[in-house]
């Protein structure tokens, strides 16, 4: 895509992340319909623990309330402002109290990486 698209927060969609859609959602803003290269969107997570491992490499920008990712017996606790980079392959929980993070990921088309890779 060739030019800059504005995404304006009275327009963003959520939709439900994990078990239990009041506990935690996603916008996702970038995918590969926009980028060949990165994703990115908003997500909110209060009160619970999204099991996941990242199949790619992931930033992830806390924008409101406490967010953890849990991993291992690692919590990164993060308030407004911090920032944690975050590995392909790593197991995790997305975890969070009134928590909005911005997430950015690379490579955009990690879904489609990981079917076509043999047993995958």
């Amino acid at each position: 895509m060739s030019h800059i698209i504005h995404f304006k927060q009275s327009d963003r969609n959520f939709e439900a992340y994990g078990d239990d859609p009041q506990r935690a959602s996603i916008s996702r803003l970038v995918g590969p319909e926009i980028s060949n290269s990165m994703g990115a969107g908003i997500a909110r997570f209060d009160a619970c623990s999204i099991a996941w491992t990242v199949l790619y490499d992931e930033l992830i920008v806390t924008l409101e309330g406490n967010f953890r990712l849990r991993v291992g017996d690692d919590v990164f606790n993060c308030g407004p402002g911090d920032v944690l980079w975050v590995p392909e392959n790593t197991q995790l929980h997305y975890e969070g109290t009134n928590a909005t993070v911005f997430y950015a990921l690379s490579p955009v088309d990690w879904k489609q990486r990981a079917r076509d890779k043999p047993n995958g």
